[in-house]
């Protein structure tokens, strides 16, 4: 294997807390960047993509482990790379050539050096004739460009792309995606490697020579290989789809959760859940899942995820959470990248309101900890009712602030639909939900009828 231009060795990311404990963002990492490839990094929402990105250009200072470049420490050494970011970053106040020159008058190039490097970049990416424009007079994909022009005319060794056509419409993005691919197999771009930040995993398998891919919370790789397929690629090629889906399946593979041991009393059982760390909630409504499980049955209960993001227009971020939910709650399964109902799933789908909620009450409370501990919390009280703050304090330990949050939020609403709890939003606090105090009103009732 050829030296890497740039290799972090245990490289981790994490938040201290008030306590001992630390949020971890991302998890010690070892991968290195080489000459002569793109590498495409996929992961879900939260998984550290970003912040994996920023450590490796040197934006960003590890929590542990370190990184290098042409193996000699990256805070030590003059770091030759490019960013090209999701928004277009331009400075509105200048033309097309000045947003270019910017970067190149901040390096200190004399003015003649600065221009005749900027026309050159520009007819590159084909905006020859728009020198003059500002910002404001180009479509998305000029800006892009623009973008794009700017990165390169430093002559980066690895160009960086933090979700670069995510922003543009569909047309726009796949224009783009296939100059980009042009310029670089004819070995036009002024770079030795390309480094794409994606969720798109069409995106991912039409441009890269290696994929990475991260499971989250915290980040950490799960899959690390080589794409062998060559250029141009055809989308329809069952070699290409077999790697579409080899990757939504590493994607929508729930992680799995410690198994169950025989013969534990039910203190033990609790004292292994308090242990244990809590699932990251995928962010989806009950009515979202249910309409997956419809979707499902329409096409005989098995469907290719692949094709069913493409056929509801869906982007992966969209639609992972869904079937992670539906997943995760038991309603479905996922293998090889085909979503299959489970037979709870089809009860589940084709009942009534009422026991709609009845089924997907057990399987929370079976299948989620943060539901069953808020149950048991509102059961054990007398007066009924938990602060939400016991459970914040708690979550807080493992996610950041903001995901906490969006986790309590989610199980608000998972709750609240099943009818496992009430939330008082003035108080915030978890209580009884009506269900079970009519529950226990009629069993008081009938032990009085008793009694008489």
């Amino acid at each position: 294997m050829p030296e890497p231009i740039i290799r972090a060795k245990r490289v981790e990311k994490y938040y201290a807390q008030p306590s001992e404990n630390r949020i971890q963002v991302i998890a010690p990492t070892d991968l290195s960047i080489v000459a002569g490839e793109i590498v495409a990094l996929l992961g879900p929402s939260g998984s550290g993509k970003s912040t994996l990105l920023r450590m490796l250009t040197g934006l960003s200072t590890p929590s542990a482990g370190e990184v290098f470049w042409h193996e000699k420490p990256i805070a030590t050494t003059d770091v030759n790379v490019s960013i090209v970011f999701q928004s277009f970053a331009l400075f509105p106040w200048l033309t097309v050539l000045e947003n270019v020159e910017a970067v190149l008058k901040a390096r200190g190039l004399e003015p003649h050096e600065r221009r005749r490097r900027s026309l050159k970049m520009l007819d590159t990416v084909g905006l020859d004739g728009f020198q003059a424009a500002y910002p404001k007079e180009l479509s998305g994909g000029m800006r892009q460009r623009v973008g794009f022009a700017r990165a390169l005319v430093v002559e980066p060794e690895v160009l960086f792309m933090d979700e670069p056509f995510s922003a543009l419409d569909v047309l726009t993005a796949e224009n783009l995606r296939s100059e980009l691919l042009e310029l670089w197999t004819n070995k036009t771009l002024p770079t030795k490697a390309i480094f794409l930040v994606t969720h798109n995993i069409e995106e991912a398998v039409l441009l890269a020579d290696r994929i990475i891919v991260l499971g989250r919370n915290p980040g950490k790789v799960r899959t690390d290989f080589k794409v062998t397929l060559t250029h141009p690629r055809d989308r329809k090629a069952p070699a290409f789809t077999q790697l579409v889906d080899y990757v939504y399946k590493v994607l929508t593979q729930p992680d799995a959760q410690p198994p169950e041991l025989p013969n534990q009393t039910p203190a033990e059982k609790r004292a292994r859940e308090r242990q244990a760390h809590y699932q990251m909630l995928p962010h989806a409504r009950p009515g979202g899942i249910a309409g997956l499980l419809e979707i499902l049955i329409d096409h005989n209960g098995k469907d290719d995820i692949y094709r069913l993001a493409d056929d509801l227009s869906f982007e992966i971020d969209d639609l992972l959470p869904i079937v992670d939910a539906a997943s995760l709650l038991g309603f479905l399964t996922v293998n090889e990248g085909d979503a299959e109902i489970t037979p709870l799933g089809l009860e589940y789908a084709n009942s009534e309101i009422l026991h709609q909620k009845e089924v997907f009450r057990a399987a929370a409370v079976d299948r989620v900890l943060l539901l069953r501990q808020i149950v048991r919390g509102v059961e054990s009280k007398k007066d009924g009712t938990v602060p939400e703050d016991f459970f914040h304090d708690m979550l807080d330990e493992q996610f950041s602030e903001d995901e906490t949050i969006r986790q309590l939020e989610t199980a608000i609403s998972w709750g609240r639909y099943a009818e496992l709890f009430d939330f008082d939003a003035s108080r915030r606090r978890f209580t009884k939900p009506e269900r079970l105090n009519e529950e226990l009103g009629e069993t008081e009732e009938v032990e009085a009828e008793s009694d008489e």
